[in-house]
């Protein structure tokens, strides 16, 4: 009987520190940082409760046309975590690599109505929805979570630079009339918050960005 009862005292010990293990590896894993600055200083929040207290900053709205002529709008990314890069479609430079990159997370969620993909056209006075829809169409872009979006340049730039800190410090103080060009790829929560920089150009920080895409939903 006393060896029963050991045993059994054992199993529930033994089920106690298996649980909390997993439990602190799943913190560990949901533990992605926020960016309120354009310096990009990451804040560690634990407790989710004090992420208003903490984190002043979010992604502002925003109204631009996508490829297929529909207004997007910040409502489009309400409880949905999405990701932002810069393009244009005549650039011969960084752009094809990072939309080349960019499909690799059209592959991994475009079924998912949990994730957007947003790429705000840089030169909006050339790239019209016809431009936008052909650079789809030569690029295989066919998820339906995928946007590539055009309108105001200013418009476009102020996001960028305000919200999305798109070219970190070095772009923040800039106007609209000086010209936009970054690698980054920005991910953002489904409360609008920064959590993540990546540069677009290289395979192994888009691989990076898709796991903490995979955390974020977990969220």
């Amino acid at each position: 009987m006393l060896k029963i009862v050991f045993l059994r005292n054992n199993i529930w010990l033994l089920c106690f520190i298996l649980f909390n293990c997993q439990n602190k590896e799943n913190e560990k894993e949901s533990e992605l940082p926020y960016y309120n600055t354009p310096d990009f200083t990451p804040i560690f929040v634990s407790n989710r409760n004090e992420v208003n207290q903490k984190i002043t900053h979010s992604i502002t709205s925003f109204s631009f046309k996508n490829q297929h002529g529909k207004t997007i709008t910040e409502k489009d990314i309400k409880g949905k975590i999405h990701v932002a890069n810069f393009i244009f479609t005549s650039c011969g430079t960084i752009c094809p690599t990072m939309t080349r990159h960019m499909k690799k997370v059209q592959k991994e969620f475009m079924n998912d109505k949990n994730v957007v993909m947003l790429s705000y056209s840089v030169t909006p006075w050339i790239d019209s929805i016809v431009r936008l829809k052909r650079y789809a169409e030569d690029n295989d872009i066919t998820a339906n979570n995928w946007h590539l979006l055009t309108g105001s340049q200013s418009e476009i730039y102020t996001l960028a630079r305000k919200s999305y800190f798109a070219e970190e410090d070095l772009g923040f103080t800039k106007d609209s009339t000086e010209f936009l060009h970054t690698e980054h790829m920005i991910l953002v929560d489904r409360n609008k918050h920064i959590r993540g920089i990546y540069n677009g150009t290289l395979a192994l920080e888009t691989e990076q960005l898709i796991k903490d895409m995979k955390i974020l939903l977990k969220e």
